[in-house]
């Protein structure tokens, strides 16, 4: 009996810890891993801004390790002359043979569109992305980013409507990100080598500082103690939501809604860039989405 008691204690203790992460704090759940003399957290830690002047930009990212689940975080983003600038949002292991799975907004000139930029990265290989214009004006107000991410597939979301999937075709051989815990990341920096227009747009200095805005964080997810969450955050159990049935696939009402961005508000998908790729394109290219 004696020997069964620890695993059960650290069952239990992970269940608490998952239940005290979904409405996340800025305060307790993260820390500033740059650029902290350019950011701010205020309201008890559910408000946080990030700043990006001549000197620096500036970054956050969670204390804890994730497996699977689900991250949301509302973000105001940069509004006016925003051109060359860029505000990672985005969940990421280490070392050089990483996985990173990607929300990228860059910046434009006033009055023109934000480029809502996704990718995913397995084992340190990425170049797997698809862009995106808003439907509506991300600087106005705060919107729902939400990185949905389970054994089977990875869903991003934007109030709560699918812009992209990536699916896990590991059976057939293609790479999924699976085995790597991730933490939570989010940055403000200036990209203006590449961000806005290939990088013929510069940051125009006199419009500093540049200031993104977040609220609303929450880290419904798995927490990693080690080797064996691999299969304890798969595992479909009520605690691990995310790995019920349901959410193996989008549903028929979320499909609609991924087609009908994609046909809308895509700007850019690798899988239909056949001269980068030389026609060779990548496997999971051939595959179905849904």
């Amino acid at each position: 009996m004696e020997c069964l008691k620890a695993p059960l204690t650290a069952l239990l203790l992970l269940s608490t810890l998952q239940l005290s992460l979904v409405n996340a704090n800025f305060y307790q759940d993260t820390y500033f891993n740059w650029g902290y003399q350019n950011s701010a957290i205020w309201g008890n830690g559910d408000d946080l801004a990030l700043l990006l002047d001549r000197v620096s930009g500036s970054g956050i990212q969670t204390k804890n390790q994730f497996l699977f689940g689900s991250i949301e975080m509302h973000i105001k983003l940069v509004s006016g002359n925003s051109a060359g600038t860029v505000t990672a949002y985005y969940m990421s292991s280490t070392g050089g043979h990483h996985d990173e799975i990607d929300f990228e907004f860059l910046g434009n000139v006033s009055g023109q569109p934000y480029t809502i930029h996704t990718n995913v990265f397995v084992n340190g290989i990425g170049n797997r992305e698809q862009q995106f214009y808003p439907w509506f004006d991300p600087t106005a107000d705060f919107h729902n980013y939400t990185i949905h991410w389970n054994p089977s597939q990875i869903v991003w979301f934007v109030d709560g409507i699918p812009i992209r999937v990536f699916r896990n075709y590991a059976k057939i051989g293609l790479p999924y990100p699976n085995s790597q815990a991730m933490k939570v990341y989010s940055s403000l920096w200036d990209a203006d080598n590449w961000a806005t227009r290939g990088g013929l747009v510069k940051i125009d200095w006199n419009s500093a500082p540049f200031i993104a805005r977040y609220r609303g964080m929450r880290l419904r997810a798995c927490y990693w103690y080690g080797p064996g969450s691999n299969q304890y955050c798969a595992r479909n159990t009520p605690n691990n939501w995310w790995a019920a049935p349901e959410y193996s696939k989008l549903s028929y009402a979320q499909t609609g809604q991924l087609e009908w961005v994609r046909n809308k508000y895509m700007i850019y998908d690798y899988c239909k860039d056949v001269y980068r790729f030389h026609g060779k394109m990548p496997l999971e290219c051939y595959q179905p989405l849904f």
